[in-house]
């Protein structure tokens, strides 16, 4: 089964949390959640969203994104972002991929994007509108990853 990984870096908002752990579960994906986080890992919003699922997360947390860097060296990292022009769809995934997500307000930081221009990635919008829900960014950038594998393993 080709290996995703979900990167959270400094997510705020619980119920988004709970529910991108729900597609990290059903689909086999690990999840990375990077500190700070804008609420409680015991956030009962957080546990209701993904309730089912959480004793079923193959979950890591960080302190910081050099945290991260630093504990998965080799990481292949691919970085949603409004601010490129590159289609998500464009991108071949590798297994063991790490798909990174900024916050729900503000997205990833320029000192994360800029330094990996060549992997950033965006899913396209209509340009009077802001940005899509972080749950739904994410399942639509996994599904894809998995896609590219023709779904091996799953049902």
């Amino acid at each position: 089964m080709k290996k995703v990984n979900i990167v959270l870096y400094s997510p705020e908002i619980p119920q988004n949390t709970g529910n991108i752990s729900r597609t990290a579960a059903v689909t086999g994906a690990a999840l990375h959640l990077i500190r700070p986080f804008g609420f409680e890992i015991t956030d009962r919003n957080l546990k209701r969203a993904g309730l089912d699922y959480w004793d079923k997360l193959d979950i890591t947390y960080y302190d910081s994104f050099e945290d991260f860097k630093e504990k998965n060296p080799d990481a292949q990292m691919y970085f949603f972002t409004s601010h490129t022009e590159r289609h998500y769809t464009d991108v071949s995934y590798p297994d063991n991929v790490y798909l990174v997500f900024g916050r729900e307000t503000a997205g990833l930081p320029p000192e994360i994007v800029e330094p990996n221009k060549e992997r950033a990635v965006r899913i396209p919008m209509r340009p009077t509108l802001r940005c899509l829900n972080l749950s739904n960014a994410v399942a639509i950038a996994v599904y894809e990853a998995l896609r590219q594998a023709d779904f091996e393993d799953l049902i």
